[in-house]
């Protein structure tokens, strides 16, 4: 049965409401006892440790061939869902695109309340990677929410009404929020993205009850002419160069923070530089601090503590922002208390919780940039070329990286880490600094986005053949892979570990697997209808245990590098499963594909100027080469009146309050047009492939039809 978030159900969510019962406050100490407190997933990480790992095992290795859907509920969005839901008490809480949030009744799916924060559609242009939001914090009675446009919100965790709001960012630069806040001690821990489009990076606590900013940490140092902020930034400016700050300079904290009761420390995972290319950002070098880097801070005063920078002088937007996972474990004999954390870089690495020491980094993919990491340093050694100074260089990993957003999940029984890797290079070639021009409110990378017709397809080729994804298990004691379970298609889901010897993870092309924890072996699989990009979260109600998770394609590489599906995107759904359960769901319609409009009649060189353009400012949302992931329109199949209305909305903002921004700054009438032209001879091109395609369908039908007619004549004849 499915429940969809509609008027037509307030109803029911008004007496689902009245009756649910809600359990206790989620206090600092019921924080602290979460490991303990199986039934429920009281923050993003499950427990402050954030190793995503579930202590239910009634749905186990030996009986996971028995899960069955229980119940899904229903979005009003195509928009993408990167949410790990909270569940607490037996209501779960999860966020959807623009920021939306939600409660529903973690055992039905039924609707409980949904909060609307109204974010301006126009914001849209400022968030990198879709208007996605990753999650919600809870303390005491209260759920806390980033919004696209940079506010904090604190909502009555019962009705969902606002309770405060903070501002945590300048409206007028291009802040955003989509990372999960987190609380503890009182406060709400939150960063914001935005370094591409020329941002400085910084982390802020927030009274948890007044939404009062009790300190700000700011990740790299600003204009030295203004003063320095603490003598922490006063250090960083001494390996920056040039005047970084004009461009933002970067290292935003978009994901990663994780307050560790044990050692009293916060930490912060920082983000990449802006633009990427060193040589502009910083001209003359420099370890450009804290750029990738994990940071601890004083949790109640935000002072710095200690830090170690993952990849200095980051060129390859090598982000340290994915998960931060704390465990204690043995190390070369010794007990350790450490960070394992698997970031973009393409290294697994251990690093001293008490004060910041590399104990390990040992690759968990392909790498190309660097050779190994000096251990009497701390530092990489990096390859020769791999810079791309002067030189193009192809690099492994992309600038997407072996492991991006999705968490990992770590299993305190197997001592394993579970990746959701991504094994993928990318050709790098500089845009020198006269060259360069820094563009507001758009990528600023400092290296080419745009490639001509030929390496274009070739690249596509490569995206469709040579890259790899695995479902990979890593040996944290013995810094190596374990097990992988290799994927047909590039950057899949999150992952949950459970005591039932389970791991669970989603698949860009839809699936859902129950994997044997210890040796890889997929136990079970369900066919979601969409991507599934998020991690799943474990709990119980009334003595039943669920696997939930968020489904639903969106997101950057997704809606980046053109992968085209073969039915309708459906709404993005939460889906929860339990042993034994037979829900299912509804068919999924064949999408109609529309004729293309008339070609222009512009020469190659103008729809050649338009593929660069549309690469340069579209590709992001609209998928290279025109070919969108469905999340938002695939613009070779748009209906006439769009085609008709084609420069007003790219020029005049027409569907600016939908959420498609204008480009009157960066584009003209002219080049507008010739963007439109591609557009339209990409619709042309597919066009003719669908109807060569059908012709091979319809012969092959013909064919099929005609020997089983034969085989049927001949089989008469014989036993006549």
């Amino acid at each position: 049965m499915t429940y969809p978030a509609s008027f037509a159900l307030a109803l029911i969510a008004l007496l689902s409401l009245n009756n649910a019962t809600y359990g206790a406050p989620v206090s600092q100490q019921r924080l602290l006892d979460a490991d303990s407190d199986a039934d429920n997933w009281l923050s993003h990480g499950r427990t402050y440790h954030e190793q995503r790992f579930s202590p239910l095992k009634q749905i186990n290795d030996s009986n996971a061939d028995q899960l069955g859907l229980a119940w899904y509920f229903e979005t009003d969005t195509h928009l993408g869902l990167e949410t790990t839901p909270l569940v607490i008490d037996g209501v779960m809480y999860f966020t959807g695109a623009w920021s939306n949030a939600y409660a529903i009744d973690a055992k039905t799916g039924a609707l409980l309340w949904h909060f609307d924060p109204e974010v301006p559609r126009e914001k849209s242009i400022t968030a990198c990677c879709g208007v996605v939001n990753r999650g919600m914090a809870a303390w005491e009675d209260k759920l806390y929410l980033g919004t696209v446009d940079g506010r904090l919100i604190a909502l009555d965790q019962h009705t969902g009404k606002p309770l405060w709001s903070s501002q945590t960012t300048d409206p007028a630069q291009a802040y955003s929020i989509t990372g999960a806040p987190r609380a503890a001690k009182g406060l709400v821990f939150i960063g914001n993205g935005g370094s591409e489009f020329g941002t400085r990076g910084y982390v802020s606590a927030y009274d948890a009850d007044t939404g009062e900013m009790r300190w700000r940490w700011y990740t790299i140092p600003g204009n030295p002419e203004e003063g320095f902020e603490n003598e922490a930034m006063a250090r960083a400016a001494k390996t920056w160069n040039g005047q970084w700050w004009q461009f933002g300079g970067g290292g935003t904290v978009w994901d990663a923070i994780v307050y560790d009761p044990e050692l009293d420390q916060l930490y912060i995972g920082v983000g990449n530089g802006a633009p990427h290319n060193r040589r502009i950002r910083s001209p003359g070098g420099g370890d450009n601090l804290y750029l990738s880097s994990v940071v601890a801070l004083n949790p109640d005063t935000g002072d710095y503590l200690w830090h170690y920078q993952e990849v200095p002088a980051d060129n390859w937007d090598y982000t340290a922002s994915q998960q931060i996972t704390l465990a204690d474990i043995q190390w070369q004999g010794e007990p350790r208390k450490v960070i394992v954390h698997a970031p973009k870089a393409g290294f697994v690495y251990l690093i001293d919780r008490l004060d910041g020491q590399l104990l390990s980094a040992e690759p968990f993919t392909t790498v190309t940039w660097a050779s190994h990491y000096d251990m009497k340093t701390g530092r990489p050694v990096e390859v020769d070329g791999q810079d791309y100074d002067g030189k193009p260089a192809m690099v492994y990993p992309s600038a997407i990286g072996g492991h991006n957003w999705q968490p990992m999940a770590y299993s305190p029984l197997t001592k394993y880490l579970y990746i959701p890797e991504l094994d993928m290079g990318m050709p790098f070639e500089e845009i020198k600094a006269p060259d360069y021009k820094h563009l507001k409110r758009h990528f600023n990378t400092g290296y080419e986005l745009t490639q001509d017709a030929a390496s274009q397809r070739f690249t596509q080729a490569l995206l469709k053949y040579l890259p790899k994804s695995h479902l990979l298990a890593w040996d944290v004691e013995q810094a190596k892979v374990a097990w992988k379970v290799p994927h047909p298609n590039i950057h899949n889901g999150g992952i949950v570990a459970t005591a039932g010897n389970l791991v669970f993870q989603g698949t860009s092309d839809g699936r859902f697997l129950a994997v044997r924890a210890d040796n890889g072996e997929v136990l079970w699989t369900f066919h979601a209808q969409n991507s599934i990009l998020p991690g799943p979260v474990s709990y119980a109600v009334d003595g039943e245990q669920y696997i939930a998770v968020a489904v639903g394609r969106g997101g950057a590489l997704t809606m980046n590098t053109g992968k085209s599906y073969p039915t309708t995107n459906p709404n993005n759904r939460i889906m929860a499963f339990k042993l034994n359960a037979t829900a299912t769901l509804p068919p999924v319609s064949q999408p109609k594909r529309p004729v293309p409009p008339p070609k222009t009649g512009m020469s190659e060189a103008d729809i050649e100027e338009g593929r660069r353009l549309f690469d340069r400012f579209c590709a992001r949302c609209h998928g290279a080469a025109v070919v969108g992931d469905g999340s938002i329109p695939d613009l070779r199949y748009l209906e006439p009146v769009w085609h008709e209305n084609f420069e007003a909305i790219v020029l005049k903002g027409l569907m600016e309050k939908a959420g498609m921004p204008r480009f009157d700054e960066v584009l003209d009438e002219k080049q507008v047009k010739k963007v439109h032209a591609y557009v339209i001879e990409r619709a042309h091109e597919d066009h003719a492939l669908r109807q060569e395609r059908g012709w091979w369908a319809e012969l092959k039908n013909t064919v099929t039809d005609l020997g089983a007619r034969l085989l049927a004549w001949l089989i008469r004849i014989t036993t006549s």
